[in-house]
This record gives structure tokens, C-alpha cells and sequence, in this order.
């Protein structure tokens, strides 16, 4: 019963514009689990009243890969680990225009390159921003890029060449994120999307879920989100991969997905939730009600490291789930 007034009570206030307190999303992680049902319900009307009926789908290219000197834990492209990721400087200029079309004919309307690597500079940077530039020119597609920790100098290279979207996850609470990494911060993290957003961008900034955390930590990470404002918030299901440090990581349920979505809805009530890597391990019927508890936005194809879906399956998924493309 006391869970119940609570949701009820937060769900109200969300719906009539206002913001839920920190107080409150650590409430709302605390009544995990004996509330899921009640606060998947109270997060699909939010969904419903608030968000838009259009689903976004953007599709991503990795455009250098492997060797990576940071040492995050969960990342198959790190030079710390032995996975047997393949490893190349730049994708090959035709290969990305051959995706950047694909995307464009079966109606996605976004198209990133992204790197490994603390930051993209130099001479690769201004090959990457050629890229871009083209494939927005021959598609009409919106370009975005994820390339590591840029400064303000970099990133205007990247908006003059037509690019409006930056991605820079946060990946994690704050107070979790040392134990998973240590050759960068949060707030370096931070520093480049607030450089990002001086020069104009919108923000797109998520991260993974299931690497150790506890849910008052993933309420924790939604908050930290909200501090940053970002337009689009990719959430990644872990898949441990073999050869890094969380490679026995035990899998998060569904029922935690799910219950995460929908925290998630409650703290960023009017930003785009967007599923990203991992979501191919849950059920079609798991994935479907996701969307209808807060999922708005995807990433198809594959998903840089780890096999993502196909355009087919989304849309089929997309009408199921009530949304239009």
C-alpha cells in the first residue's frame, strides 16, 4: 500500500510537469522489487502522455577499432585484455557510404561513426568529419559521432562538418565507475559534453547496465544523467565478453531490464530511452513491453563488439509495440 501512494503519488506529479527529487528515485529503487508491476505501469502512462509516438532508430559504424589504451572493464577493444577483437585504424571510405545509403533507404534517419580510443585527433579526425560530411551530403541523413574525450577544438571541427549530435556515455553511477575504470573519470566524461554542448550539440549520453552495480546505484547513474540534460539516453544490457575482467559476470534478469526502464522513465520523463547493445539476449516479449514502459529510441545492425538486430526485426517490433518509424 505504501508503495503503491508513492508511485501513484510521483507518477501525478510527472504528469502534470514536475520533477521527481533525488529522495524520490532512491525511494522508487528501493521498493524494487515488491513494486515492479505498479512502477512498470505508472512508467507506461508516463510514456504514453508524455512521449512521442514516433520511434527513433539510428544506426552506428565503427570507425576504429581495437587497441584502445583505456582500461575499461567491459570493452572487448581495450589493449589491456586478450579478446581477439578485430583491430583497424579507419573504415574503409566505401564500406561507409555503403551503410551510410543502407541506413538512409530503409529509413534511418541517423547515422554515427564511432571510434575506440581516449580521442579521435589529427589527421583521423579530419578524415572522420569528411566522412560525415559526405554521407550527409549524398543521404540526407543527420550525422553524429562518438570519438572519445574531445576538447572544444576538435568538436567544432566535427559541427563544421554538419555533425549535431555527440555521444559520450557517462556508463555508470559515479560512485561505480572507479572500480571499472581507471584511466579516465566521470568528470572528464562530463567536461567533453559540456564542451560539446558550448558548441551546439545535442547530447546523447547513456550507458550499460548489469556490470555489478546495485538498483539504488542505477538510480544514482539516472541521476547523474539528469545533471547533464542529454536529448538521448542509449541503454546497454552488459554482454561479458571473454577475456575482460567482467567475462563471469552474472546476467541481469529481465524482470531488472525492465524495472530499470521504467526507474528511468520516472527520472527523464521527456528524453529519448534508447535500447542499445545487449537487447538481442531478452525475449521479443520482454523487449516489447521495454518499449511500451519507456524504450522510444534503438540502435540496428551490429553493434560495434557485439551482435546488434536487423532493420526487419525493429520495425516488426516497432509496430507490435505501438510506435510508428
Amino acid at each position: 500500500m505504501i508503495h503503491n501512494e508513492l508511485i501513484k503519488s510521483l507518477k501525478s506529479k510527472v504528469l502534470e510537469g514536475g520533477e521527481i527529487s533525488d529522495t524520490d528515485a532512491y525511494a522508487l529503487a528501493d521498493s524494487l522489487p515488491a513494486s515492479s508491476k505498479l512502477l512498470r505501469k505508472a512508467a507506461a502512462e508516463i510514456t504514453s502522455h508524455l512521449c512521442s509516438p514516433t520511434f527513433d532508430l539510428c544506426s552506428i559504424v565503427n570507425a576504429r577499432s581495437g587497441l584502445c589504451g583505456e582500461n575499461c572493464k567491459w570493452c572487448a577493444q581495450s589493449k589491456y585484455y586478450s579478446t581477439g577483437c578485430e583491430t583497424y585504424d579507419l573504415v574503409d571510405h566505401d564500406e561507409c557510404m555503403a551503410a551510410a545509403r543502407d541506413c538512409s533507404l530503409k529509413g534511418i534517419r541517423r547515422f554515427s561513426l564511432v571510434a575506440s580510443g581516449r580521442a579521435v585527433k589529427g589527421n583521423a579526425l579530419k578524415s572522420i568529419c569528411a566522412l560525415l560530411n559526405e554521407a550527409a551530403a549524398e543521404t540526407g541523413i543527420s550525422t553524429c559521432a562518438s570519438l572519445g574525450l574531445l576538447d572544444r577544438n576538435d568538436l567544432q571541427q566535427l559541427w563544421d562538418a554538419g555533425v549535431r549530435r555527440y555521444h559520450c556515455n557517462l556508463e555508470t553511477a559515479p560512485s561505480h565507475f572507479s572500480t571499472l575504470c581507471t584511466t579516465h573519470t566521470v568528470e572528464d566524461k562530463i567536461n567533453t559534453i559540456n564542451a560539446a554542448r558550448e558548441v551546439g550539440f545535442e547530447i546523447c549520453s547513456g550507458g550499460i547496465i548489469g556490470m555489478g552495480e546495485t538498483v539504488r546505484q542505477r538510480a544514482e547513474f539516472a541521476l547523474k544523467l539528469r545533471e547533464i540534460r542529454p536529448d538521448s539516453i542509449p541503454i546497454n544490457i552488459l554482454s561479458p565478453i571473454p577475456g575482460t575482467p567482467l567475462q563471469d559476470t552474472e546476467a541481469i534478469s529481465e524482470d531488472d531490464i525492465l524495472d530499470t526502464v521504467a526507474l528511468f522513465r520516472f527520472v527523464h520523463p521527456l528524453t529519448q530511452l534508447r535500447f542499445a547493445g545487449g537487447r538481442k539476449r531478452l525475449s521479443r516479449k520482454a523487449q516489447i513491453e521495454a518499449m511500451k514502459i519507456g524504450i522510444n529510441g534503438g540502435i540496428a545492425g551490429d553493434l560495434l563488439t557485439t551482435l546488434g538486430s536487423t532493420v526487419t526485426e525493429d520495425k516488426a517490433l516497432i509496430d507490435e509495440a505501438g510506435y510508428k518509424l
